[in-house]
């Protein structure tokens, strides 16, 4: 059973940092793309950042480019996302997300995780 668990959300003031975490089992970890994706209420859902199985090439969305990082750690089967210098309007739950490369980049990743809230308050 593949499984993805995030962890490392909570409630940061405007300006602070947060280093996300998802963990997974159950699939050849780096064999495969990871992204994270975010939901905030009464948006759609925004692909916020991935990286690569192959070359470890990484992808971040616009809004968060220059402030959050994301690496992976093939010998944890992990992959984290380093959040500076937060913004209110990165309020969102926030899922990580694994298949091939494609399916990140489309938004379309067959594994999911459940989610871990990041609140930032100004």
């Amino acid at each position: 059973e593949v499984q993805l668990v995030e962890s490392g959300g909570g409630l940061v003031q405007a300006g602070g940092s947060l280093t996300l975490s998802c963990a997974v089992s159950g699939l050849p970890f780096k064999n495969f793309a990871i992204g994270w994706f975010r939901r905030a209420p009464g948006k759609e859902r925004e692909r916020v950042s991935c990286i690569s199985s192959s070359d470890d090439s990484t992808y971040y969305a616009d809004s968060v480019k220059g402030r959050f990082t994301i690496s992976r750690d093939n010998t944890k089967n992990t992959v984290y996302l380093q959040m500076n210098s937060l913004k209110p309007e990165d309020t969102a739950a926030y899922y990580c997300a694994t298949d091939v490369l494609q399916a990140v980049l489309a938004g379309t990743p067959k594994y999911w995780g459940q989610g871990t809230q990041v609140t930032v308050s100004s």
